[in-house]
């Protein structure tokens, strides 16, 4: 019964980490300065519709959805005085709008982690109780003893590594996931200060 609620754990796992990886490293990802470059270079030069053009291209990803929310509220006041605080406030939405998908669901591998080792754990357990049992129950037969005592152990063993099988990708897998995003998460706000100052003349 222990391996069948490790296996499960194994599945939605497995399930978790990889739609978290796509999200994070493919979906989300972009090379930030790369792109920042390329849309500093269109607004210095004064095409904020073309920026905008960019930006909408790549809008499923993080930073190209932020930049663009900023940019498109840039674009109302076209011709007028740039508003800083507006702008900001755009991309403030745009972030908030944002940060959650990319940390959605994260916190589950670090509950299948931690349940996966307690269940092995408690597999063992279990599995020494029923070795100890048979060893100690004076009616069996020595032959039927060692057997029990063997597939007890056996039983034993086998939760705890499998429980830490999965319960290890996890962690590495939650790990890198999570550095990732913070990584996003210091370059959208990086970028997007630098290209308000851009944008509006603030220093």
């Amino acid at each position: 019964s222990y391996m069948w609620i490790i296996a499960f754990c194994g599945v939605f796992s497995v399930a978790i980490m990889a739609e978290r990886l796509y999200f994070i490293f493919v979906r989300s990802n972009v090379d930030a300065n790369k792109f920042m470059a390329e849309v500093r270079k269109l607004v210095a030069g004064g095409n904020l519709k073309k920026a905008i053009a960019l930006c909408e291209t790549a809008k499923d990803k993080a930073l190209p959805s932020v930049v663009l929310a900023g940019l498109k509220r840039a674009a109302e006041k076209e011709g007028g005085p740039l508003d800083f605080r507006a702008i900001q406030n755009a991309v403030d939405e745009g972030t908030l709008e944002i940060i959650p998908k990319l940390s959605e669901r994260s916190g589950y591998l670090a509950m299948l982690s931690n349940v996966s080792t307690l269940f092995g754990l408690m597999g063992t357990v279990y599995g020494l109780i029923l070795a100890f049992a048979a060893v100690g129950n004076p009616a069996m037969p020595e032959d039927q003893k060692a057997l029990f005592l063997a597939k007890g152990i056996s039983a034993a063993m086998q939760t705890t590594i499998w429980g830490l099988s999965i319960a290890i990708p996890c962690i590495i897998v939650y790990t890198l996931i999570n550095t990732k995003t913070g990584k996003i998460i210091d370059e959208m706000d990086e970028h997007m200060v630098k290209l308000i100052n851009l944008m509006t003349g603030n220093k």
